[in-house]
């Protein structure tokens, strides 16, 4: 019975499963390593983001108020936003150097590295998805049906995230400062990024220049559907996902061909 079953999947179908099955154990046990031996287990995916919410509320609406509606609301969606991208893209710069013993066993799909790293961060975002909703109800906004477009934004950003992460794991198994340059180069982005300001307080000279950030796109389009219950900008997250689609293979084959390397690097 077992091997008529088998017999009714072709080799390419076989692989897909064998690697969705190689997905599913990696993310698990990333997950179980991150809070291996934790107290609060995977509610520290939401002490950072609730921690640096407290304090851009304390600043921004105690110390130095700006006027931005439902703020607490406001802030936690992009730092949820931000963190998937952030801590996604800078792990994957260490996907490689960190998992040595599973790059040098023989016929190992070194190129699934970088994916479970961004679907372990999809894991965190999706968590706190629940806790975020708590906050807009508090905050007394009305969810949309436009709700239902979440996942949309959630696949196009994990795309996005995918294929930036294969160059910075490939790049940092050579040049092994290339992930602390990337952990400044994100903490600037971070400022430069609309999370605990509007993009309506940015003068009007520099909006083209912030405009040219994808994340900033992203954080607008959760906002839209989340808090304003309208469609995002779907012009801008369509040339996203187009310019996704020319830098991912791109990104893989700079991966695929720096994998050769790997094993004599580490």
């Amino acid at each position: 019975m077992l091997t008529s079953r088998k017999k009714q999947f072709s080799p390419f179908k076989r692989q897909w499963v064998y690697l969705y099955d190689l997905l599913r154990e990696l993310v698990s046990r990333e997950m179980k390593l991150l809070y291996k031996r934790s107290f609060l287990g995977v509610a520290w995916t939401l002490i950072n983001p609730l921690l640096q919410l407290a304090v851009f509320v304390f600043v921004f609406q105690v110390i130095l108020p700006i006027d931005v509606p439902q703020y607490s609301s406001f802030v936690f969606t992009g730092l949820l936003v931000w963190t998937w991208f952030q801590s996604s893209l800078f792990q994957s710069a260490g996907a490689i150097i960190g998992n040595r013993a599973l790059i040098r066993q023989p016929g190992f799909p070194n190129a699934i590295l970088p994916i479970v790293t961004v679907s372990t961060g999809l894991v965190h975002f999706t968590f706190a998805l629940p806790v975020l909703i708590i906050f807009l109800l508090i905050d007394g906004v009305q969810l949309q049906s436009v709700i239902l477009f979440l996942p949309v934004l959630q696949i196009i950003q994990f795309a996005f995230t995918v294929s930036l992460s294969y160059f910075f794991a490939a790049l940092n198994v050579t040049f092994r400062d290339t992930q602390h340059t990337l952990g400044v180069l994100l903490q600037l982005l971070f400022y430069i990024t609309p999370i605990f300001y509007a993009i309506g307080n940015i003068p009007s000279t520099y909006q083209t220049l912030y405009f040219a950030n994808p994340i900033v796109h992203f954080v607008s389009a959760y906002r839209a559907i989340l808090i304003d219950g309208v469609q995002p900008n779907w012009f801008a997250l369509f040339w996203i996902a187009m310019g996704t689609l020319v830098v991912l293979p791109i990104g893989i084959k700079v991966f695929q061909r720096q994998s050769h390397r790997f094993v004599e690097e580490l």
